[in-house]
């Protein structure tokens, strides 16, 4: 498996760019380039990934499927236990309750934020003029010793408590690779509201012929995030239909 690093070809068309003179339409455009390719991104049409992650010294299997036409899930498996989280069939956002094992619809705008986001697959910069989104050079900052060009996006509103509020998230590409090493943006709701979520992204591998990170921890801004280690991606993968649907309605379609 290859490994995105400095110096390679893919990074030709970054460096004949003066550092100075960097728009951001020049940025994510030889961020495309370098991981693939726009229109390469554009055609597919399903991901499917094996993460292990560690939380509070306990590490567990992650099984994340999302597909170009919105429906997604995440799937835990912990102590032999399998719960399902943000699982969206389209229309219905749904998670196993933690503590009851149960499936529990979202509510009604939680639902409506999380099928906004489902727009975004899978880059949330593509397209972005035409999807409303507004983006932002803010100059550079210095994340964890590297140079980043911090990229402000600017998505449509969310409501939070019944009001629309502004969903900003804040990108730091690296300023040699050119790809994202770490978004940071508001959490909106639940236990975490009012905190800033930081997630980075590092060692960027070839997953047929594209590149993804393997490596990502998220957390809160300020303090250790819990590590992700990328078993595996693969691309279009097939899915079983129905996997996505509310528990409920599997049980009526069967009798």
């Amino acid at each position: 498996m290859k490994t995105l690093k400095l110096g390679i070809v893919l990074f030709i068309m970054a460096f004949a760019l003066p550092t100075q003179a960097q728009t951001v339409d020049e940025i994510l455009t030889t961020y495309f380039e370098n991981v693939g390719g726009l229109e390469n991104l554009k055609a597919i049409k399903g991901i499917k990934m094996n993460i292990k992650m560690n939380q509070q010294g306990m590490e567990f299997p992650v099984e994340v499927i999302q597909l170009s036409d919105g429906r997604q899930m995440t799937s835990i498996s912990i102590q032999g236990n399998e719960m399902k989280q943000n699982v969206f069939d389209g229309e219905t956002l749904w998670s196993t309750n933690f503590m009851t094992m149960k499936a529990e619809k979202s509510d009604p705008e939680a639902t409506a934020n999380f099928k906004l986001n489902t727009n975004d697959f899978p880059d949330a910069f593509i397209d972005y003029k035409e999807k409303g989104y507004v983006v932002e050079l803010l100059g550079k900052e210095t994340i964890d010793g590297a140079e980043t060009f911090k990229i402000k996006l600017v998505k449509e509103p969310i409501k939070v408590d019944g009001k629309e509020e502004e969903d900003v998230s804040f990108y730091y590409f690296d300023a040699e690779n050119f790809v994202p090493i770490a978004v940071e943006s508001e959490v909106k709701s639940g236990p975490g509201k009012g905190m800033v979520s930081f997630v980075t992204m590092s060692d960027y591998q070839e997953v047929d012929g594209m590149y993804f990170p393997f490596s990502m921890s998220q957390g809160v801004k300020g303090q250790p995030g819990a590590p992700m280690n990328i078993e595996s991606i693969q691309l279009n993968p097939e899915v079983v239909e129905g996997s996505f649907a509310f528990p409920d309605v599997l049980v009526e379609e069967k009798k």
